[in-house]
């Protein structure tokens, strides 16, 4: 399914006017608080009623609907369970409301994890159970699309890598188009198929998840400090001494081991702070990862660095060099170099699988 947006809305001191059609998957709303990335899926689900909105789902129309019409699933940052109710109640409780069924009953319970979860009460569930229970019960109340916002900005880092890998299987397995909101970049590197930049109410930057990140010029917006991009790679073993060597179309990878099995595909944001360059492929090094690569362009910034965007067989990363290393290295678009990333610098919340096509 896709969907298509044209919304705007005028708030005392702030003006929401932009539009975008998502294709299947995960399309993430980024942009920094008060941006408007939260009024854009208030507006989907009918929380808000813009000034001017055109919101079409696979060729239907949602803005002229009431809200309990639109088949829209909606997961808070706070989980808002009721605290009266069981698991098991709580995620049948949509659909006994819509008059329905709860089908997929027990194929949401065993996607989320929830099954040893149902006979218990929401005060005794830690934070990312608790997310994953709202999940679950957006998920039986049938929905056409979901909307998540910033569903893991109250967990804590572990809380977030438990929860995580239930969103992918959910992108995965669901086919469900998905708007989700979020502020931290690397959380939507693992999740996205579709990036939407959101600034002061407009659309900055749209596309591809790895077009996006990997494109020098929407840095800036994303933050420079935080800025990175995703290579795509093949788990090929996972070796004795704790590291797992992934297959890259560059080359062969070193990571601290990850999760998965020989031959399964994963995703890795590798920031572009962690990246070093060098034109002659260097030796005596401790670092384990060198691949060849070629400058594709180059983006100085407002202080001393410059972000030089690599491609690396036809994917592509970003390296953040001071402006003196970049003219000294005589790096203009063409030239070859190597990439050089320690191992231990991507972190295992870094490493994710790649999204998959859509079913539905």
């Amino acid at each position: 399914m896709s969907l298509s947006l044209r919304l705007a809305h005028r708030f005392p001191g702030f003006h929401l006017d932009l539009a975008f059609d998502a294709p299947p998957g995960v399309t993430c709303l980024f942009g920094q608080s008060g941006s408007g990335k939260t009024t854009v899926i208030n507006a989907v689900a009918g929380l808000l009623r813009p000034d001017r909105a055109e919101i079409v789902l696979d060729g239907a129309a949602l803005h002229n609907l009431a809200p309990h019409r639109r088949r829209v699933g909606y997961v808070f940052q706070d989980a808002r369970l009721f605290p009266h109710m069981s698991v098991q109640a709580n995620l049948t409780y949509a659909a006994r409301i819509r008059r329905r069924r709860a089908e997929g009953f027990d194929r949401i319970v065993d996607l989320l994890g929830l099954s040893a979860l149902l006979p218990r009460h929401p005060a005794t569930l830690s934070g990312g159970e608790k997310q994953r229970v709202a999940l679950g019960r957006a998920l039986l109340s049938d929905p056409q699309l979901l909307l998540m916002d910033e569903p893991l900005a109250a967990l804590d880092e572990a809380r977030k890598a438990e929860v995580l890998p239930y969103i992918e299987a959910l992108r995965d397995e669901t086919g469900l188009p998905i708007l989700y909101v979020s502020h931290s970049l690397s959380e939507v590197a693992r999740l996205a198929t579709t990036i939407a930049v959101i600034e002061a109410g407009r659309l900055a930057a749209f596309g591809p998840a790895a077009q996006v990140l990997s494109d020098p010029g929407t840095a800036p917006l994303l933050g420079l400090r935080d800025a990175g991009a995703i290579l795509t790679a093949c788990i090929a073993a996972h070796e004795d001494d704790g590291l797992t060597r992934l297959d890259t179309s560059a080359g062969p990878v070193w990571l601290p081991r990850c999760a998965g099995q020989p031959g399964q595909s994963v995703r890795i944001r590798i920031a572009a702070q962690d990246v070093i360059l060098s034109r002659a492929r260097p030796e005596g090094l401790s670092a384990l990862n060198i691949l060849p690569a070629s400058v594709t362009d180059l983006h100085d910034g407002q202080g001393p660095g410059t972000l030089v965007r690599l491609d690396l067989g036809g994917e592509h990363i970003l390296a953040r060099v001071t402006r003196r290393s970049a003219r000294a290295m005589g790096l203009a678009p063409g030239v070859a170099v190597h990439v050089v990333v320690k191992t231990v610098s991507v972190a295992q919340a870094d490493v994710g699988p790649p999204a998959g096509p859509a079913s539905g």
